[in-house]
């Protein structure tokens, strides 16, 4: 069946506008109209339409909002990358088209549950299968959300458990007290800075500043308890932890260094004593999207664990090694359904799943929906982080109902649990309507950043870039702090930019080498096994990375991953004699091989193995236990070269050192969450190479995921 819109739709797959899938998806729903149910016009506006909402979800958008919020309708000819001439050539196909009705009268458009392609709620239209993971989701997070009933007895044990996990810490006060000359009022800033002081108004600062002035040692801070009581204070790690400690649905969001894992280990502390003093102990898992993530997850709550001050049995409760999300559903090889879903759900209690913007709509709904009843649901995460790739924005959207701060019942409940006084009082005047949703009562937001303290360029950029505000970011820059520089784009500055990084990754490739062995086995009696080895080599390759916005050109990741092939090569780093495999080359998987258990975003390394009387070439990749994983080349799943990755592939990754470049022309991948993204990849040193005209035009642009979810959590 040929109609006007399917041609410009053919037209369009062949330049590129859109998809070959959207314009085959348009003629699948073309060929199920029925002869007379839609007049020409209509049809030809309600091809154009269909294709449109496909097109949205190739752009990870879960539906097509038809009107704006003053009422305008949406204009389908920029959906379907449509400007000038061109627009006004398809304009007339649907400009005066009456969406409702055209909608009301396709039987392949369904309001409810009906087995049709799309769904229509008045507001958007969705393919059918993302309307069903939308409604999914918001009905099981909003069952997730209902509160924990505790007896009287059982909130006294917490509240007192919580002390313990939560105590004030006088190390950090004690060391700046100690490290300079001080003014009172710079120590009062210190006070209510290291102590989360929220109201200071009752405070005896005489007697407070008497205390500060004759510190030796820690323990002389002590007197603080009582002058600075915990109601004028508000740590928000111990609230996060109370909340999830009151709700079998929590969500904890907080940027770079504010202590997600540290809160999430006190946590998990807490949840196996309740547990215990009920009987059992809970089965904790710790997931995360990508082996990358996990493999964090991993490390970063071991030590948590080790400097956790609980007796010993507690600790070891605690888990402490994390998987993929694939890996705990069981990935069945070929096929894209799971072991576990809802006739065959998981063996677990607590489920803990961190890098949570990361999971897109389809992933979190098999997630929750192989959850049982009982189970608890937390989620870690930076909502101003990029979303995931596939379709949705699942974090953002539920994170958007912390500006509606708790409900007064629960605000009552959290100030008795941690003893933050104004947690009693509704946070925001939207608390007084009756429509405030159960989900504000799950999240808690992270808001003091332990890592990027006020002597931190990198802080301070990201909380820049985050504002938006062009300005705040040149006061950053011009602050000259020492750990972030910015290199204008020219080619002096490209091929310094090339340097620094074949200096930075000369550390692995040394460390790659059969010089390391033998130095390594003069320090030790015992030779180092080639798996101990690929760590090493992992991790020193781990310190340092260059970040693209882009994948082609001189500024993309295809580009620069040459240019540094061959820059290495030049300093006889690597000698690749024209092959693609190596010894060095540093590889990141990008198509998931379950049967492997290499997933999208490993890193591996290929060496010589030492080990093999034949010395072939091996890939390594450290798997999230762990464990080494060494792999033929020629078993390798889909991979490409990793000196340089996208901001995209980051995600879940830091690194001592990041590089970091922008293209020289604005495009409109260079968002907010972009730049943020990459600037918080960096722990200690961040070099960006960019045009600050392309930065600036960036940061004003906020991505925006159309999808019904925070209307349905709503309830």
């Amino acid at each position: 069946m040929s109609t006007q819109a399917l041609d410009v739709l053919a037209h369009l797959a062949k330049q590129g506008s859109i998809r070959q899938l959207d314009y085959q998806f348009a003629r699948f729903i073309a060929s199920l109209l029925s002869g007379n149910e839609l007049s020409a016009e209509d049809k030809n506006a309600f091809l154009l339409l269909v294709a449109a909402v496909s097109a949205e979800l190739g752009r990870g958008n879960i539906c097509l909002s038809l009107w704006d919020s003053h009422g305008s309708s949406v204009d389908l000819s920029a959906k379907l990358g449509l400007y000038g001439e061109a627009a006004l050539t398809v304009n007339p196909l649907w400009v005066n088209a009456n969406w409702q009705q055209i909608l009301s009268n396709s039987t392949l458009v369904g309001l409810q549950g009906e087995a049709v392609p799309l769904m229509f709620d008045g507001q958007r239209l969705y393919l059918h299968r993302y309307w069903h993971y939308e409604m999914t989701l918001a009905q099981r997070l909003q069952s997730f959300g209902s509160p924990m009933i505790l007896k009287p007895t059982d909130g006294q044990k917490l509240k007192e458990l919580l002390d313990v996990l939560f105590e004030r810490d006088y190390r950090f006060l004690c060391k700046a007290l100690k490290s300079s000359e001080t003014s009172q009022v710079s120590r009062q800033r210190m006070v209510c800075d290291f102590l989360d002081v929220v109201d200071d108004s009752q405070l005896d600062w005489i007697a407070i500043d008497a205390v500060l002035t004759t510190v030796q040692r820690m323990e002389d801070l002590q007197p603080l308890d009582t002058l600075v009581p915990a109601s004028c204070c508000l740590n928000w790690q111990k609230v996060a932890a109370a909340v999830a400690l009151t709700r079998r649905f929590a969500v904890i969001s907080g940027g770079p260094g504010t202590g997600k894992t540290t809160t999430v280990t006190k946590l998990l502390a807490a949840l196996i004593r309740q547990s215990q003093q009920q009987g059992h102990t809970p089965n904790i898992k710790l997931v995360a999207p990508t082996g990358k993530a996990a493999a964090r997850l991993t490390e970063s709550i071991g030590k948590a664990v080790e400097s956790l001050a609980v007796e010993p049995e507690l600790k070891q409760a605690i888990p402490t090694t994390s998987s993929t999300i694939h890996r705990l559903l069981g990935a069945i090889p070929g096929s894209a359904e799971f072991r576990h879903h809802s006739k065959n759900q998981l063996h677990l209690d607590v489920l803990v799943v961190d890098e949570a913007s990361m999971v897109d709509l389809s992933m979190m709904v098999k997630l929750v929906d192989a959850l049982p009843s009982h189970a608890r649901l937390i989620l870690l995460g930076d909502k101003d982080q990029l979303a995931s790739v596939e379709a949705g924005a699942v974090l953002g959207d539920i994170c958007s109902f912390i500006e509606n701060g708790y409900s007064a019942a629960q605000g009552k409940l959290l100030s008795e649990l941690t003893g933050f006084h104004s947690l009693g009082n509704p946070v925001s005047s939207t608390n007084l309507k009756t429509s405030h949703s159960s989900v504000a009562d799950s999240l808690c937001m992270l808001q003091k950043s332990y890592r990027f303290d006020a002597r931190s360029g990198i802080g301070q950029l990201a909380k820049a870039i985050n504002s938006g505000r062009a300005a705040r970011v040149d006061e950053v820059w011009n602050q000259d702090f020492s750990d972030i520089h910015h290199y204008p784009l020219s080619s002096d500055a490209y091929n310094q930019m090339l340097k620094s990084l074949v200096d930075a990754y000369s550390i692995y490739l040394h460390r790659s080498g059969k010089r390391a062995i033998e130095q390594q086995e003069a320090k030790s009696s015992e030779p180092e096994s080639m798996a101990t080895k690929a760590k090493a080599v992992l991790k020193a390759f781990g310190q340092s990375r260059l970040l693209c916005a882009v994948r082609e050109g001189d500024f993309g990741v295809v580009g620069l991953n040459h240019r540094i092939e061959r820059a290495l090569q030049a300093r006889n780093l690597i000698k690749t004699q024209q092959e693609l495999w190596y010894h060095g080359r540093p590889v990141m998987v990008t198509l998931n091989d379950h049967a492997l258990g290499l997933y999208n975003g490993d890193i591996g390394i290929c060496m010589r193995d030492e080990e093999d009387a034949e010395q072939r070439l091996k890939v390594y990749f450290e798997l999230p236990d762990g464990s080494v994983k060494s792999v033929l080349p020629s078993r390798v799943p889909q991979h490409e070269t990793a000196y340089a990755m996208t901001i995209h592939k980051s995600q879940g990754s830091e690194f001592e050192f990041t590089a970091m470049i922008l293209p020289p022309e604005y495009s409109p991948i260079v968002t907010r969450e972009l730049i943020y993204t990459g600037i918080t990849r960096a722990k200690e040193r961040l070099a960006l190479y960019c045009d600050i005209g392309v930065l600036k035009r960036g940061i004003q642009f906020k991505t925006e995921r159309a999808s019904g979810l925070v209307e349905r959590l709503k309830g």
